[in-house]
């Protein structure tokens, strides 16, 4: 199986240099990402804090292309305006984060940007079965949320059944955690499209020197798409 939609590369901004965010996303998209994923974190949800509406909408002048916000906070459902108003494309919630996930892709749209909806570990594909005809992206972790560079879990079984239940709808799945080109192919394969890496692609680079983040992208991609020919 693979997925009907060409690869994307988002790399997240958790593994770029916190004092030089702009210029990191100006750079990793020049190096070939195609989306810039933020990953927003609370210290309630998840056992982190990381950056909020603030930020992004501080780095939104440097960012061409999609702005993909990561929401791992709870409640979510106050938050959503501040981060459409902040210029994020994609507002991907937890559908573990509170009761009404329903409510929480309505309210996304309803500001104006696409709706995410993002699965633990431990939560089933079927979880998002009534939800499908809300949702533009469907995040599956590979690590439980809250840190980078976790090991990765292979999610296989999972990305395969949400494709089989998406079928000709244009929902993106993408996969946040542990990412890499010996771990992409096999997300790839069971139909992932939306790749989230952070070490593996701000590994070895900085902003004076970023060619090797265009390495890292051009590894994975070829990894990723290396399983459909």
């Amino acid at each position: 199986m693979s997925s009907p939609l060409p690869i994307k590369i988002a790399p997240s901004i958790l593994a770029a240099d916190f004092a030089n965010f702009g210029a990191e996303c100006a750079a990793v998209e020049a190096q070939g990402a195609d989306w810039i994923h933020v990953d927003v974190m609370d210290g309630h949800f998840v056992p982190n804090i990381t950056f909020g509406a603030a930020t992004c909408a501080a780095i939104r002048p440097h960012i061409k292309g999609v702005m993909d916000v990561h929401l791992m906070i709870s409640p979510v459902d106050a938050y959503i305006e501040d981060f459409a108003k902040a210029g994020a494309d994609v507002i991907t919630a937890h559908i573990e984060a509170g009761p009404h996930i329903h409510r929480t892709l309505q309210a996304i749209r309803g500001a104006g940007a696409k709706a995410g909806v993002a699965l633990n570990p431990g939560t089933p594909a079927q979880a998002v079965a009534e939800l499908l005809d809300l949702t533009d992206l469907i995040c599956v972790m590979t690590v439980n949320p809250g840190f980078g560079g976790q090991k990765f879990i292979d999610m296989s079984a999972k990305i395969r059944t949400l494709r089989d239940m998406i079928g000709d709808r244009p929902i993106h799945i993408e996969i946040d955690g542990g990412v890499d080109p010996t771990t992409a192919p096999i997300v790839a394969e069971a139909g992932a499209d939306v790749l989230v890496a952070g070490s593996a692609v701000f590994r070895g680079g900085t902003v004076s020197d970023p060619a090797p983040y265009g390495a890292n992208i051009r590894a994975i991609r070829a990894a990723a798409e290396g399983v459909w020919t």
